[in-house]
């Protein structure tokens, strides 16, 4: 309860000092490339839940169809504002209204398309026990995942045999101490991340 009324007042903080920014960002997103502001993809969450997540459009239209993972900073399919907009992790912002829809949470473990979730283990499935989150100990880690699937010669082999289980087993670090205060240190430690690039 304590950590659900801390998401949606966070939450609507974060929308309301962002608001005027994310209504520039809209207008050049809409004028350099051809589609919609938001980017909706199929994630899944608690308990297998399905939701709908939020991103600040930063592909090509129908972009996902070549592939759900995005190999480097140079993928072609990013657009121009698109490569400033993941650069500094602002895509990500629109993910702030699935806090509010209930669907995730400020912290938590990110959440996976089903095509990956499929391939949990027991173990790894005890993940989708909590709201999936906009930040984590994985993230921090994996700051710059784009970069390292971008230098390998098989990026889905290597994110399904390597980055994911890495993942997985950090937010099971998360889950088995889930505190506001630890929630805190994490949202900290991301807006350094961000922040320092």
């Amino acid at each position: 309860m304590i950590k659900r009324l801390f998401d949606i007042l966070f939450s609507l903080v974060v929308l309301i000092i962002f608001l005027p920014f994310g209504v520039v960002i809209s207008l050049l997103i809409l004028s350099t490339s051809r589609g919609g502001v938001f980017y909706r993809q199929v994630r899944v969450g608690k308990e297998g839940k399905l939701f709908k997540l939020f991103k600040f459009r930063t592909m090509r239209t129908n972009a996902d169809k070549t592939g759900k993972l995005t190999i480097g900073m140079k993928d072609p399919r990013i657009t121009t504002i698109g490569y400033f907009l993941r650069k500094y992790k602002i895509d990500e912002f629109p993910q702030f209204i699935n806090v509010l829809l209930g669907d995730m949470s400020v912290v938590g473990p990110r959440p996976e398309v089903k095509e990956y979730t499929n391939l949990y283990t027991e173990n790894q499935r005890k993940v989708l026990a909590v709201k999936p989150g906009i930040t984590d100990y994985a993230s921090l880690e994996y700051f710059d995942e784009n970069r390292l699937l971008g230098e390998s010669e098989n990026p889905k082999k290597t994110y399904i045999e390597e980055i994911m289980p890495a993942k997985l087993e950090l937010n099971q670090k998360y889950i088995s101490k889930p505190t506001i205060r630890n929630d805190l240190k994490i949202i900290w430690l991301t807006v350094k991340k961000v922040v320092g690039g």
